[in-house]
């Protein structure tokens, strides 16, 4: 019987930006109330990461290029099952979903992990509308599926996804590229300078009914706010996370 996707408080973190464990985060001075916990991204098999990880700053926010380490699935479960169970809030593992039998059989080994509430999949750029559908498909069962697509697919391909039996879009942040040392690194993006193209893509989504979970350049607890005014069901914060102080309330 598939689970209903409900967040407590509509606060969550985006994948690669606290990790796997939630009470390593939660237990800090300043965290967050959040309404479920989103781990780094996880593929069935292990990730190294990129043989020279950057964060290259520009005006407006910066690029971070890792490669998405991670220790894949089994070894995740195996160390991090017990912790999950004993999250006071829920975990949303972030999958890897490039291949659809692989995403398929992940998703399955998480249907019976205690106090996963939902399944996020992510996809590498460039992969056909055709392979993020049948990736969607094979994840189908038990679990809530959550939909992480780029800023510029959310209304195209995300009303799509729905139909197909996605229970939301959440926003990945977008891509982009820097020269370093005369060389063209490649990455993800993130600061302030993203929230107005993320306003404009949540509230053209909401108005088309399209259930959506805002994200990118959120770094305040206004920007959240008006986010869920705008028609977002929750809203995930990225690296202000990482900021020492509170969340701004303005």
């Amino acid at each position: 019987m598939k689970r209903d996707l409900y967040f407590s408080s509509p606060y969550l973190n985006v994948a690669g930006v606290l990790g796997f464990e939630p009470a390593r985060y939660l237990r800090q001075e300043n965290s967050l109330n959040l309404g479920a916990f989103v781990t780094n991204p996880l593929s069935l098999r292990s990730r190294k990461p990129a043989n020279l990880p950057k964060i290259l700053e520009y005006t407006g926010g910066f690029l971070l290029h890792s490669g998405l380490p991670n220790p894949g699935l089994d070894a995740a479960l195996k160390r991090y099952t017990r912790k999950w169970a004993d999250s006071p809030v829920p975990v949303i593992p972030h999958l890897m979903a490039d291949r659809p039998e692989e995403t398929a059989r992940m998703t399955r080994r998480l249907e019976s992990v205690e106090n996963v509430m939902a399944v996020e999949l992510g996809f590498a750029p460039g992969l056909s509308d055709d392979i993020l559908r049948y990736a969607l498909q094979m994840s189908l069962g038990e679990l809530p599926i959550i939909v992480n697509l780029p800023l510029e697919q959310v209304l195209g391909l995300g009303t799509r996804l729905v139909q197909d039996g996605a229970v939301a879009i959440s926003l990945a942040a977008p891509r982009g590229a820097l020269f370093n040392d005369g060389k063209l690194i490649s990455g993800r993006m993130y600061g302030p300078g993203l929230l107005p193209r993320s306003f404009e893509i949540v509230h053209a989504a909401a108005r088309l009914g399209l259930p959506v979970i805002g994200a990118c350049g959120v770094y305040s607890m206004a920007d959240a706010r008006m986010m869920i005014e705008l028609g977002a069901l929750a809203v995930q914060f990225d690296t202000a996370l990482w900021m020492p102080l509170p969340l701004s309330p303005n």
